[in-house]
């Protein structure tokens, strides 16, 4: 009768058991839980400052390829500078009604200066430059273009900024903290052919 007794008794799964064994699902459910978010918000940094960079190469790009060099219309005569001071570098039609490499102001990374500022959808597709971002805006662009002060007539220091328009609004003061999403490149640019 014994052997009887034993076998029905390790036939089943106690209350205890089921609950011990439901508590340890449960915190490895969390645990994945968590894995999965911080996994989720890891790939979309990610994503977003692999799209900041590429959208500040392409606006230093369209920086770069701006005339800036020196040109002689007549043989014997000194080359004269020669500036794109009339590009619209701000919409993606470069009409001839924008500054070119003309200097920014001092403050044109911090804030929204038009025309040294664009804005772009989760795509990358321009949607506007007005001082405020549109409601489809995803990232702000900024760009600087400053003369060197040790050669201010040959030689600009370019700079371009690409933030989200989220980490911006976040911010307490004009660019008062990283965030680690935004792009910022850096160039020099010199007058060559004299």
């Amino acid at each position: 009768m014994s052997c009887i007794h034993r076998a029905s008794r390790s036939s089943g799964f106690t209350l205890v058991e089921v609950l011990i064994a439901v508590a340890i699902f449960i915190a490895i459910a969390l645990g994945v839980a968590q894995l999965i978010v911080i996994a989720t918000r890891a790939m979309r940094a990610a994503r977003e400052q692999t799209s900041t960079s590429i959208l500040a190469a392409a606006k230093m790009d369209e920086l770069r390829a701006l005339a800036w060099t020196y040109e002689s219309s007549m043989p014997g005569v000194p080359a004269a500078p020669q500036s794109d001071r009339m590009t619209d570098v701000s919409h993606p039609d470069h009409g001839e009604d924008g500054v070119g490499l003309e200097a920014s102001p001092a403050g044109a990374l911090g804030s929204n200066m038009p025309p040294w500022v664009d804005y772009l959808d989760d795509a990358g597709r321009w949607v506007g430059h007005d001082t405020d971002p549109p409601a489809d805006a995803v990232f702000i662009r900024r760009w600087s273009v400053r003369p060197l002060p040790a050669d201010p007539e040959r030689t600009l220091v370019l700079q371009v900024l690409v933030t989200t328009v989220r980490d911006d609004r976040s911010r307490s003061t004009p660019w008062s903290r990283r965030t680690g999403v935004e792009s910022l490149l850096v160039s020099v640019r010199t007058r060559k052919g004299q």
